[in-house]
């Protein structure tokens, strides 16, 4: 985020590697459990059979998250390269891909072993996981500063059937999908446990060389 960007939706990961920003707080993309738009796709069930891995080029903090799962809890270290997210092609010579976003969740799955990020960093961490949050520069203006976001994510929820109406004929996905997706899948808070989360994600990441350094986080 360059200082001409006052307020942006970030990585995680990037708050790490940029200066100059604050978060906004009590706001995120995360999830507790299944996220199902952050995936890794294999044709083996045994994740430890995995040796090459194509990662969406779209990716950050889940391409970091896929490092630190390999490191940290499975002891395996795949070769990684950057991909577009095309599974076919990803898989043409490569055992896994990392697919984010709309492409993760509307992929042919028949013959394929679909591995929920969310999930595998609950099942191995204990904790939710936080993909994205509002950063705020340290030069925006006032009228940036002033946006309450927590009502802003408010009106959102309460809008969720708009959203699945617009959505739902571009994604092919039933309305039900959609629904759940957004109310079941996705959490928007920062709780206690979305938090801890985080910070322990930070400091495997700093372990495991995928950031130089931790920055306590200020969301005040």
């Amino acid at each position: 985020m360059q200082r001409r960007v006052e307020v942006a939706l970030v990585p995680v990961i990037e708050y790490q590697r940029l200066a100059g920003i604050t978060i906004v707080p009590d706001v995120c993309i995360g999830s507790r459990g299944k996220v199902r738009s952050v995936v890794l796709v294999t044709r083996a069930s045994d994740l430890k059979e995995v040796r090459k891995v194509a990662l969406d080029e779209s990716s950050r903090t889940s391409a970091a998250l896929v490092k630190i799962i390999y490191r940290e809890f499975l002891g395996v270290e795949p070769q990684w390269s950057s991909a577009v997210p095309d599974i076919s092609e990803m898989l043409k010579e490569n055992d896994a891909a990392l697919i984010i976003g709309d492409p993760a969740m509307t992929f042919k799955r028949q013959g394929l072993q679909v591995h929920d990020l969310a999930s595998l960093w609950r099942e191995y961490s204990g904790f939710g996981f936080v993909f994205a949050m509002w950063m705020i520069s340290d030069h925006a203006s006032q009228l940036v500063r002033g946006i309450d976001f927590t009502a802003v994510r408010d009106e959102g929820l309460s809008r969720i059937a708009e959203i699945v109406e617009y959505y739902q004929p571009r994604l092919g996905l039933e309305r039900s999908e959609l629904e759940n997706y957004l109310l079941q899948n996705i959490t928007f808070h920062m709780e206690a446990d979305m938090r801890a989360g985080l910070e322990l994600y930070w400091r495997l990441a700093h372990k495991h060389g995928l950031i130089r350094r931790v920055k306590p986080l200020d969301d005040s």
